[in-house]
């Protein structure tokens, strides 16, 4: 950003927060800056999130990681009683049983991130204190369709590693772990076990801790919801969009995020937090307070109110301004079609540590589609565990796969809490890495749990709605109809193919997997249609 910012923080602020839409390709796609701002109503609503109070020190997360070696003998027919030396990349692999350190998330990684596990992991774990084992758990095993898309910086760094999906065991000092191959096993296998720290502090639920029946839920699968859209709608699907799926790892978007990082950093650091700390909240300011834990929900009306406030400006040298943002579609003003805004609480909320993440922001050119998918840890968890489960997920992602920051946009729990996921923004269109291939122009939404057998909460359900509500139409989106976007290479679609595709898909529609299990991907009609009449199209 060649030109000086002003010296009020407030205006630097703004100014960061038009850095993604004034630097991005086409003035049609951005987003109005007023859809992200609290509306001038805002002062008849609920107070808004403070800072996190002071407490006790907080403990940092750690992780463990242990090279698997060759298991001799069996224990009936699967490998895993003797262990034999340094791994040899055949045979079955894991370690016997052993004392470490508290840790409460595992996983599997492995040297060569484009080689694949074909075959079985099974953990079991000692809970701490207790020194009661559990029983062997399955550790999914294909975890390669998450992650940035080929050809990115961040898919190309070398720091990628193969990885299974991570487990959430619970708080543990005990582990045993087998490997068994169809085949040849990836080379450096090596066993993560994952310590997510302590938390920051309370957060208030937005809806009871009420944990789901994690019994496998019997009654059969209902068709995949193939049907075309048929509700009336006027507005148009989509804002309009002049250069369609561009590659977002270019120099402008590179650019783009240093320029977003530099103004973050001219701003001086609010007290009690980090310079890294106050960049991850600058770009939320005008939700809400820095250092806050959660964003606080609007109405529909003080939603829509903010969608219909003009364009501001900002200044940026001596003698000329420059757009925060560009003014809603003539359509969109008239009639905007936007849920209200739901409660996210923020990365400072569930206790992210901002050293491990990358520096800076990188961002797509607009949000089309919504993947959902399940992290596919399992459902052994509750609701005020939630934050644990996503430091120990960011943690692996970071430390243990190679990945920029978390790879999801956002999380919902069993209980409907939303959070922030991958840093840069909340209203803005940060570039993940959830579905590979399908990045660009989407986000990605992971709820917590494992649903290929189990049913999702309705909780989990209106969570989903409400939040693609309000961010698919931040960008002009109808979350009951489709889309266009571009395959940046994948199983299922090859690089530079046009696919057509449900504005909230599941993560299967882009690739060939069974994420976000089969029962949450039979109830994500139900989302859409709920979503669509929070935006009032229904």
């Amino acid at each position: 950003m060649r030109a000086s910012l002003a010296s009020s923080i407030a205006v630097a602020c703004a100014a960061a927060l038009a850095l993604p839409v004034s630097l991005a390709a086409p003035a049609a796609a951005a987003v109005p800056a007023a859809l992200t701002a609290l509306p001038p109503a805002a002062s008849a609503l609920p107070p808004g999130p403070s800072a996190l109070p002071p407490g006790p020190e907080r403990l940092p997360g750690s992780t463990q990681s242990l090279p698997l070696v060759p298991l001799r003998g069996s224990v009936r027919g699967f490998g895993g009683g003797t262990e034999t030396g340094p791994g040899s990349g055949s045979g079955d692999q894991g370690l016997a049983r052993r004392d470490v350190r508290p840790f409460s998330l595992v996983g599997v990684v492995w040297d060569d991130p484009t080689a694949a596990l074909h075959g079985t992991v099974q953990v079991r774990t000692r809970a701490t204190g207790g020194g009661v084992w559990s029983e062997w758990q399955d550790v999914e095993t294909h975890n390669d369709e998450h992650g940035a898309d080929p050809e990115t910086t961040e898919g190309a760094t070398r720091a990628l590693k193969g990885s299974t999906a991570p487990l959430w065991v619970g708080d543990s000092d005990g582990v045993e772990i087998r490997v068994r191959g169809e085949g040849q096993l990836p080379g450096g296998l090596r066993l993560e076990l994952v310590d997510p720290g302590t938390d920051p502090g309370a957060i208030p639920d937005t809806a009871p801790d009420t944990a789901p029946d994690t019994a496998p839920d019997t009654a059969p699968d209902t068709a995949p919801d193939t049907a075309p859209d048929t509700a009336p709608d006027t507005a148009p699907d989509t804002a309009p969009d002049i250069d369609t799926d561009p590659e977002p790892d270019t120099a402008a978007a590179r650019a783009r995020a240093t320029a977003a990082a530099a103004v973050a950093a001219a701003v001086a650091a609010p007290a009690g937090l980090s310079a890294a700390e106050a960049a991850v909240s600058g770009v939320n300011s005008q939700l809400a307070p820095y250092g806050a834990a959660w964003i606080p929900a609007l109405s529909k009306q003080a939603t829509e109110m903010a969608f219909r406030r003009p364009t501001k400006t900002v200044n940026t040298a001596p003698g000329k301004t420059a757009p925060a943002a560009v003014a809603a579609p003539p359509a969109a003003a008239a009639k905007p079609y936007i849920g209200p805004r739901p409660k996210i609480i923020t990365r400072k909320g569930w206790g992210a540590d901002e050293k491990l993440r990358e520096k800076g922001f990188v961002y797509t050119k607009s949000i089309k589609a919504a993947f959902v998918h399940h992290s596919a840890t399992g459902n052994n968890y509750t609701c005020s565990q939630a934050p644990s489960v996503l430091r120990s997920i960011y943690r692996y992602h970071v430390k243990s796969s190679g990945w920029r920051d978390f790879g999801y946009n956002f999380a919902v729990d069993k209980c409907g809490n939303i959070y922030e996921g991958r840093a840069g923004g909340v209203a803005k269109p940060v570039l993940g890495a959830h579905t590979l291939g399908f990045n660009t122009n989407s986000m990605g939404i992971a709820v917590l749990g494992t649903f290929s057998k189990s049913t999702p909460p309705a909780a989990v359900l209106t969570a989903v709605a409400r939040l693609t509500a309000w961010k698919l139409g931040l960008h002009g989106v109808n979350p009951n109809s489709t889309t266009y976007l571009t395959s940046g290479g994948g199983n299922l679609y090859k690089k530079g193919t046009k696919v057509k595709l449900r504005t909230i898909a599941g993560h299967r529609d882009g690739f060939a997997t069974d994420c976000p299990g089969g029962r949450l991907y039979n109830k994500l009609a139900t989302a859409r249609t709920t979503s669509a009449k929070y935006q009032g199209r229904l």
